[in-house]
């Protein structure tokens, strides 16, 4: 069985940064959320650019459902797999 990874998708930095730190209080998440730069094809201005909060999930216990309400709260979405 492999490791099920999950993306959200927020509009800028401080909203990934947030939503990175109320990850382990509200989800109980062990392993830090990865941060990443996802700038749009084409965009060059870093005000173009979404972040995704990259979450591991190897025992397959987070409800992507909840992840994807949880990430609405940023104005972010869940990406689906």
């Amino acid at each position: 069985m492999s490791d099920v990874r999950h993306v959200l998708v927020l509009p800028d930095r401080d909203a990934a940064e947030d939503a990175a730190g109320e990850l382990a209080d509200r989800f109980g998440v062990a392993e830090e959320p990865q941060l990443v730069r996802d700038a749009l094809a084409g965009e060059d201005d870093a005000e173009d650019a979404q972040w995704l909060l990259v979450v591991e999930d190897p025992d397959r216990r987070l409800d992507s459902a909840a992840l994807d309400a949880f990430a609405a709260e940023y104005e972010g979405w869940l990406e689906a797999p």
